[in-house]
């Protein structure tokens, strides 16, 4: 694997020293490592560990130095051809999310701290996989930041047990004690409680020296002041060194009587707490975070309630006068950190994170409308499914069409778009947009190519989104397609968006249903009902197209005929439609004299796929029940007027196209212009009879 891990600088503190460690674990196993951060004094140590290092101002807060942060580590992402970016900080996790779009590297972050509930910290939960150090860390994201917990692993922090691994300096009868605490000079890790506490201390014992490792951050320095005049008020000034930030840490714990964490705040994890023990060195510690996650009171360490100077101060005194108690305390420890705290062990599960992430893929299909539109995307979504057998496929479509994919075996979910009410206006899409995000989709694949599908694409953050090229916000789209400029029928339309995912159109691609077997029972109902439960010979006829396509509707006298013309050949016949084609159906049966079956309204959507499953031959104008048909695989002659084959027919081993092409069409208008509506009146019924007896030939 090719890693990128970034942070804000490379300075001695826990983070640092961990990414570097980490860092050196990757290349001793063969992957190629990179770290990107804004310098610092552990640079040298990683660049000789076989390493990359680049320097970007990652650790600056400014708008425009994000966004050229942005541009230059997507350079260095596609440059190094980089699998994972690792983010450990809030602001280069905001660099790293946006970088990584529009590359192949997958992102994952890991939370060092008990972060505040503010928007910039958000970033932290937002990729595929969150890594957390300890359960309170976990327990919080889920809480603050609504991280569902299949988003999260854990993974405590380590230590690298051979470099802790020097020769102690105590002494049998030694008079002088080295009390220590490492961490960065700030308010949370509590050093003004740990002062109180060493000058209780050193009432009892006078001999002890108290270390002070870790220096303040830039422009914070003014604490670092405070602590020294608390040094003078409490007259530690002869017992109190500060030492500043050290690269010598595992020889200055080798020389530490007692380790303090006097942290005040909820620790995220505490590795100086592992230094320690690897060293050899008796912690007390305050109980807060993952604090409790390493420390075993009274089994591998003390622990006391956070600002309890005197419970602190008791605590070491008994540890610098209880040998034994010392002595058992260390060896628990490093017991317990050889079973759950090395670096091995750390190391192996960050790659089994990382190898998940490669191997996962999530894919958001959107089709919003019609129902017919809807259908045609059956075949594109086996097509999906056969190229990424192992993805996670969803379909953001319709709640009004969710009966057509609920069975759908190629998705592994739908999320329902309510155009009416719930996600009816823009801020009402943006949210919608939040809820798409939390999927952490890879790829989205956008056959709806309008405004809000675009808008919807751009606002779940894929990684890549595919759609075509136009005027309704298509530069949303991150990889489109520039509209062919012949006419292509639907699904192969489809599929000049899958080729740029190397999915090829064949000839085979069709289109399927899936009704169920009460659908199936009920249509049993329905023909048994009219006596035709047991025919053979049916052949089935479709009123209407939607209301607002009047123009696409076969005459219903020429429906008459072919009624009648059907009857005499012995072939029975039914009339399909929705409810508001009754009316349609009643004037047929009026006009004819033989007697189809009237089902109009009588089906819902898979109830008539799975009557039209039961037709020899449809009939029908360019509207769903044609791609019913299609999808059923019954032989279909569809009618065309003011719409044309080229762009509206679904694939089908057996069909028959009769379309007229007079001046006025294809006019693509619900009215006819010229208030003929000649071009289906053209269509006359010995025509389609004559297709119909091709089909029924065997």
């Amino acid at each position: 694997m090719r890693i990128l891990q970034i942070l804000p600088e490379l300075n001695v503190g826990g983070v640092e020293t961990g990414t570097v460690d980490l860092a050196k674990y990757f290349t001793q196993q063969g992957h190629y490592s990179v770290v990107v951060s804004h310098g610092g004094s552990l640079v040298e140590e990683l660049e000789r560990s076989g390493s990359k290092h680049y320097v970007l101002p990652v650790h600056e807060k400014s708008l425009w130095t994000v966004l050229q942060s942005i541009r230059a580590l997507r350079q260095i992402i596609q440059k190094e051809k980089i699998d994972i970016v690792h983010a450990r900080s809030r602001i280069p996790a905001w660099i790293a999310y946006f970088a990584c779009r529009q590359t192949a590297a997958t992102l994952v972050t890991t939370c060092h701290g008990y972060y505040s509930g503010h928007w910039i910290s958000r970033v932290m939960g937002w990729p595929k996989l969150v890594i957390v150090p300890s359960e309170v860390i976990g327990r919080h994201m889920i809480e603050q930041f609504g991280v569902s917990a299949k988003h999260i692993r854990l993974i405590p922090r380590s230590v690298d047990l051979e470099k802790f691994n020097i020769p102690r300096e105590d002494q049998p009868g030694r008079s002088q004690y080295i009390i220590s605490i490492v961490g960065r000079l700030t308010s949370l890790k509590g050093h003004t409680y740990f002062l109180r506490a060493m000058a209780k201390v050193v009432r009892t014992m006078p001999f002890v020296r108290i270390w002070i490792i870790g220096d303040a951050p830039p422009k914070k320095e003014a604490y670092k002041h405070e602590l020294e005049l608390l040094v003078q008020r409490l007259g530690l000034t002869d017992s109190v060194e500060f030492l500043g930030n050290r690269k010598d840490i595992p020889q200055l714990l080798a020389s530490t009587n007692v380790l303090v964490l006097s942290t005040v705040t909820q620790e995220a994890f505490g590795r100086v707490i592992l230094e320690a023990q690897a060293a050899g060195v008796p912690v007390v510690a305050t109980k807060v975070g993952g604090v409790v996650e390493i420390i075993d009171d009274e089994e591998t360490g003390l622990l006391v309630l956070p600002k309890d100077i005197d419970a602190m101060a008791q605590a070491v005194i008994r540890l610098l006068n209880d040998k034994p108690l010392a002595a058992k305390l260390v060896s628990q420890a490093k017991k317990k950190l050889e079973q759950s705290f090395t670096l091995e062990r750390m190391a192996g599960q960050t790659l089994k994170v990382y190898e998940e992430l490669l191997g996962s893929l999530n894919i958001l299909v959107i089709k919003l409308s019609a129902l017919g539109d809807v259908i045609l995307i059956t075949a594109s979504l086996k097509a999906l499914r056969e190229k990424y057998p192992k993805a996670r496929i969803y379909c953001l479509v319709g709640q009004e069409f969710k009966e057509i994919l609920q069975r759908c075996p190629y998705l592994d979910g739908m999320i329902l778009f309510d155009a009416k009410e719930k996600h009816h206006g823009w801020w009402k899409l943006f949210r919608l947009g939040r809820k798409l995000r939390k999927y952490r989709f890879d790829i989205v694949v956008d056959f709806q190519n309008n405004r809000k599908s675009h808008w919807l694409s751009f606002l779940s953050f894929p990684r890549e989104s595919y759609g075509y090229r136009n005027s309704k916000f298509g530069f949303l789209v991150s990889n489109p397609v520039k509209n062919p400029n012949h006419q292509l029928p639907p699904v192969e339309h489809q599929f000049q968006i899958l080729q740029m995912l190397g999915i090829p159109y064949r000839e085979n691609c069709f289109l399927e249903l899936w009704p169920s077997a009460q659908d199936k029972k009920h249509v049993d109902g329905l023909l048994d009902a009219e006596w035709l439960g047991n025919a053979s010979n049916i052949v089935g006829i479709n009123l209407a197209a939607s209301a607002k396509w009047e123009t696409k509707n076969w005459p219903l006298e020429y429906v008459a005929r072919l009624c009648d013309y059907l009857a005499s050949q012995n072939i029975r016949v039914i009339l399909t439609g929705m409810e508001k084609d009754k009316e349609k159906a009643r004037k047929v049966l009026h006009l004819a004299k033989s007697k189809p079956a009237d089902l109009t309204g009588k089906t819902n959507v898979l109830q008539l796929a799975s009557l039209i499953q039961r037709c020899r031959v449809y009939v029908t104008p360019d509207s769903a029940p044609l791609h019913l048909a299609a999808a059923m695989r019954t032989p279909f002659v569809a009618l065309f007027g003011p719409t044309t084959a080229l762009r509206h027919l679904p694939p089908a081993q057996h069909s028959r196209v009769i379309e007229k092409k007079p001046s006025c069409a294809p006019c693509y208008s619900s009215t006819c212009r010229v208030k003929t509506h000649v071009c289906m009146k053209e269509i006359m019924p010995d025509e389609v009879a004559e297709n119909i007896k091709a089909l029924l030939e065997p």
